[in-house]
């Protein structure tokens, strides 16, 4: 039998560059080399220059170092008529954009993938880009009768035109807010604001990453997680599970999810049965609700009186054997080789 070729790209233009590096290491590891044949491509950070990497490329955190796609790696030629490098075609039959952040999970690889026909792991251009962008997906949860977080969005024009104007509309809202990037992902640019006085610093802070910033108003409540997979064109949700946050870190932030090793999943959360499949079926009901297919994450916040709060949704969340996705499937019965073939195959049956 054949192998399939599979490019699993990585790295990137984001802000989270090095997460979708650790990600690529773990499906590397965990790939069927029966069936696949696996070809590493690298997406440089400054330039956006794509390469062709070693297998044996170290993917993972070392000595608090986070992995990154080197500059100096041989160029690939890319255009929709096919790759190669050095003049040597690669033959690709599938992509698995590993990319998680602006220029990868935001519909623009997935474009490139369409017009060039090749299958790729996850969801669409439309779906991809909806999800990135938190204004416009927070809208299409409420119209589908999920509960959002009440809140606004600060363009930067319109702050650096009218400031006054901006805090007189967030003047509605009660502190704490969460101050964040509408496009951002792995809560970078994210700040929780407590006071008036804090305010104007967290906007330009979430500005930095992009130039939508949405204010909300902060949800009292535990944070639970939920995975979904689809499976024969139909979205499966995972055993909901709850992150457990240290008490040193304000809420889940870039250090807390990645570096300090300050967090940890608890699998199955610790809530009502009917809670769990409440949560299960808006998961599924986010997932539709945008058109997603292949995987996501869906995040939702627990209330003290069981209310239920959607926060977001990933198209492609986090990785690593050890990332909350793959232990959440894994919770569900289904392995993290499993995920990785079932995505495969999903991605093979799909018509772009």
């Amino acid at each position: 039998m054949n192998k399939i070729a599979v490019a699993i790209l990585c790295g990137g233009r984001s802000s989270e560059h090095e997460i979708s590096c650790i990600s690529a290491g773990g499906i590397l590891g965990a790939l069927d080399r029966d069936r696949y044949e696996p070809i590493l491509i690298g997406i440089t950070r400054t330039a956006g220059r794509w390469v062709l990497l070693p297998l044996d490329t170290e993917l993972r955190i070392i000595d608090g170092v986070l992995p990154s796609v080197p500059e100096d790696a041989p160029e690939i030629n890319t255009d929709i008529q096919g790759f190669s490098v050095k003049g040597r075609a690669l033959a690709i039959d599938l992509i698995f954009p590993i990319l998680h952040g602006p220029y990868g999970e935001d519909g623009t690889i997935q474009g490139f993938c369409e017009m060039a026909n090749i299958p790729y792991v996850g969801s669409g251009v439309l779906a991809s880009a909806l999800a990135m962008d938190k204004s416009f997906s927070k809208a299409i949860f409420s119209s589908a009768g999920l509960n959002v977080a009440e809140g606004l969005v600060i363009n930067v024009d319109q702050w650096q035109r009218n400031r006054t104007g901006c805090e007189s509309l967030i003047s509605v809202l009660n502190y704490p807010l969460f101050v964040k990037p509408a496009r951002g992902g792995s809560s970078r640019g994210t700040t929780k604001v407590k006071s008036f006085e804090a305010l104007a610093s967290a906007i330009e802070e979430a500005h930095r990453f992009d130039e939508k910033a949405m204010v909300e108003q902060a949800v009292v409540g535990r944070e639970i997680e939920c995975a979904v997979l689809e499976v024969d064109g139909q979205p499966k949700a995972s055993q909901p599970g709850e992150v457990i946050i240290d008490s040193r870190f304000e809420f889940y932030d870039f250090e807390a999810k990645y570096l300090d090793g300050a967090t940890m999943t608890q699998i199955p959360a610790d809530i009502p049965a009917d809670k769990k499949s409440e949560i299960q079926r808006e998961a599924e009901l986010a997932f539709r609700s945008l058109g997603c297919e292949g995987l996501a994450r869906v995040d939702f916040f627990y209330g003290p009186d069981g209310t239920i709060t959607i926060n977001e949704i990933n198209t492609m969340p986090g990785f690593t054997p050890t990332s909350a996705y793959p232990r959440l499937m894994q919770a569900s019965g289904i392995s993290y080789a499993m995920v990785i073939d079932q995505l495969m195959k999903s991605a093979l049956t799909r018509r772009n």
